[in-house]
């Protein structure tokens, strides 16, 4: 019977009080809980958070300075994006050949070099544009990707809570990466501001995956392929591509980033025309981060006790809500609830791709399918901002686009409710085609 690696080791068996101290500390940072940990940290300065909540607050000086329209701050957004999620994909299958560490720590250094790179952009839009898309080219290691593979890899059945507390990460950066730019930008200016935010991506995401994430011990290169052919349930990714159901989703996740970026990136901008101070914006907008928190939770909690299309329904009838709560208010409470509510919406999106895809299209090809969705799903989180930013440049009013998101949402919603009442591949199915006890500690590096 092998050992519990998340159990102490006895004592009884150690020769002395320094061998037992030793053999503490050793178990300490053998627990599969450190992993999750070092996730949720790498996660606070991930690729989104960085790019979507860094942006919003340094779009207004890079303007003032340069004398752009909000267009091209949009454009660059989308374009970082795009570029993101043709870079994930590509991260990921390096990841399955060469290691996690190996490809995120190289990763990190350069995502961390191309955001210290942007300060010094130049007053010509098609350069900064095409930094901004190499910064995104450049984030794909420093997406959820690596993180969820390693948590996958150490956790079989508590795999959902794991992943649940490392995604959080995401709704902590969202609440402390506008505050800590506006603390850069204050003090260095926007210029200097990219250099801290790259120096601080560095720091907290290199040490978080050198300490804290590992690789699966004698797992072979090619483990996806042995993973694909070890009999779990589920469709090729080509037979899933082929199904109404799969584009339904994807047409989802396409809509709900859509609106949920687009408000999140322009949020800072739209209050400050308004006249709210941009102090208490920036509070406002790093609210956000606990409703994202609180969404990601409140939807993982919600997914093992209801129909998930019905519970995805919910969290795309709260981010509607908060878009109408911004269409015209410039009241600091009522826009706060808002940007709560759209905030609810954007915690629950990568937890609703990977739960609607397992039980739809089973596990067989999860990886495949996932880099497809939430491929399509980055570029949701790119096009939302353009749009924002073109309807503000066309109109003088972000209201245009705002309207435009009800009904985008509407449409997500219209194509929840046809997917079909009952899962292909239920928790029963999953259970039989996969280990239902957490992996020894000898899968583990």
């Amino acid at each position: 019977m092998t050992a519990n690696p998340d159990l102490p080791p006895r004592l009884a068996d150690t020769r002395g009080p320094q061998k037992q101290l030793e053999m503490i500390v050793q178990w300490m940072f053998r627990s599969r809980w450190w992993i999750v940990f070092g996730s949720l940290l790498g996660l606070t300065v991930g690729n989104v958070t960085v790019l979507q909540f860094s942006t919003s607050v340094l779009m207004k000086p890079i303007m003032a300075e340069f004398g752009w329209n909000r267009s091209v701050m949009s454009v660059a957004v989308m374009l970082g994006s795009i570029f993101a999620a043709i870079a994930t994909p590509v991260a990921g299958r390096l990841i399955d050949r060469r290691g996690i560490r190996q490809v995120t720590l190289v990763a990190i250094a350069l995502f961390a070099l191309a955001i210290a790179v942007m300060s010094l952009a130049p007053a010509i839009p098609a350069a900064y544009l095409a930094m901004f898309a190499m910064m995104g080219l450049f984030s794909g290691g420093q997406a959820p990707l690596p993180y969820a593979k390693a948590i996958a890899a150490a956790f079989d059945r508590r795999r959902g809570l794991a992943m649940g507390i490392a995604l959080t990460g995401v709704g902590l950066g969202a609440a402390l990466v506008p505050r800590l730019t506006q603390l850069y930008l204050d003090r260095l200016g926007w210029r200097g501001a990219y250099v801290a935010i790259g120096l601080t991506v560095f720091v907290i995401a290199f040490l978080a995956v050198g300490l804290f994430i590992r690789d699966p011990a004698g797992a072979p290169r090619t483990r996806e392929a042995d993973m694909r052919g070890s009999g779990l349930p589920g469709l090729e990714a080509g037979e899933a591509v082929r199904t109404p159901d799969f584009w339904k989703l994807a047409v989802v996740f396409l809509c709900i980033p859509i609106v949920v970026n687009g408000t999140v990136v322009h949020l800072v901008p739209l209050l400050t025309d308004r006249g709210i101070p941009a102090s208490q914006a920036v509070a406002v907008f790093s609210g956000i981060g606990a409703s994202l928190i609180a969404g990601r939770l409140l939807c993982g909690y919600l997914l093992d006790r209801f129909f998930g299309p019905h519970v995805a329904i919910a969290f795309v009838i709260l981010p509607a809500t908060g878009v109408i709560a911004l269409l015209g208010s410039a009241n600091v409470s009522l826009t706060t609830i808002g940007a709560v509510l759209v905030g609810l919406g954007m915690g629950a999106e990568v937890d609703l791709i990977a739960y609607l895809q397992s039980r739809y299209f089973g596990l067989r090809a999860f990886g495949q399918i996932y880099g497809y969705l939430f491929a399509v799903f980055t570029v949701g989180t790119g096009l939302g901002p353009f749009m924002m930013g073109a309807a503000y440049d066309a109109t003088g009013s972000y209201r245009p686009a705002l309207m435009a998101f009800v009904g985008v949402l509407t449409c997500a919603g219209w194509l929840l409710l046809r997917l079909p009442r009952s899962y292909p591949y239920p928790v029963q199915t999953l259970e039989k085609g996969g280990a239902s006890e957490d992996p020894p500690r000898t899968s583990l590096a």
